[in-house]
């Protein structure tokens, strides 16, 4: 996995700075996790969406990906939308292919 699968010139610069961090989070499960969401929703999000989004990079991967597993609660401050639709981007029935 090579990270990013849109093109960057098609989004404006504060998108394109959040589609990176996306994909260099530090922990490779981390980039999975939020490059793929970046990849598919990014372009989507609302401003306020996007700031939401902007200050859940700002979390540690750690907290981020303990939310998202459900090991531990997520802080009211992170509990938006926003976390809401990557929490349901990435909730599957089935096998997930890679």
């Amino acid at each position: 996995m090579s990270g990013s699968q849109i093109t960057s010139p098609s989004l404006d610069a504060r998108r394109r700075r959040a589609l990176f961090r996306s994909w260099h989070r530090g922990m490779r499960e981390m980039d999975i996790l939020m490059g793929r969401f970046a990849d598919a929703q990014l372009a989507e999000l609302s401003d306020a969406e996007l700031g939401d989004f902007e200050a859940l990079m700002e979390a540690p991967d750690r907290d981020i990906f303990g939310w998202l597993t459900g090991e531990v609660d997520i802080p009211p401050a992170y509990d938006t939308p926003v976390f809401r639709k990557i929490l349901a981007f990435h909730t599957h029935a089935g096998p997930i292919e890679l």
